[in-house]
């Protein structure tokens, strides 16, 4: 299953160079993402119950043209790896161009945090599942974790 989400860009996203400041292509991928946890039923909520959350090892971002202001965009998310308990994870962002043209790929290294003992954990199944469900890449690969 593919997930995307079409962004209104903000006046705030643009800097004098009248283009997409480099941050807001990470803020618009960030908030794919918890629209997408909310897609699939998880909510903050969730988080909080479940005492777990998402953080992020680290993100990447590749620029490739200009969004210009005034201009919608439309980012997606594929997994790019994950370990068999879902504890680990790669994402990919596309962030397209209101011309359809691909304009920057963010790709972020993640885990699940247990939020009470501070440690790396194992999700609850709900939450594997929805990694199991989303768009892969074509470089798809497990996450293969030492013991």
């Amino acid at each position: 299953m593919s997930f995307s989400v079409e962004f209104k860009t903000r006046w705030a996203d643009f800097d004098a160079n009248i283009h997409m400041r480099h941050t807001a292509y990470n803020d618009y991928a960030a908030e794919l993402r918890l629209r997408f946890f909310k897609e699939h039923n998880v909510t903050v909520q969730d988080f909080t119950k479940e005492n777990v959350g998402p953080i992020l090892f680290e993100e990447n971002t590749k620029f490739l043209r200009e969004i210009h202001m005034g201009e919608d965009i439309t980012v997606n998310l594929k997994v790019i790896g994950l370990s068999s308990k879902g504890e680990r994870w790669k994402i990919q962002h596309e962030v397209f161009n209101q011309a359809g043209k691909l304009s920057a790929i963010i790709t972020v290294y993640g885990a699940w945090l247990n939020l009470v003992k501070r440690k790396l954990t194992v999700p609850p199944i709900k939450f594997q599942e929805i990694f199991n469900e989303v768009e892969k890449t074509e470089d798809f690969k497990e996450i293969v974790l030492s013991n």
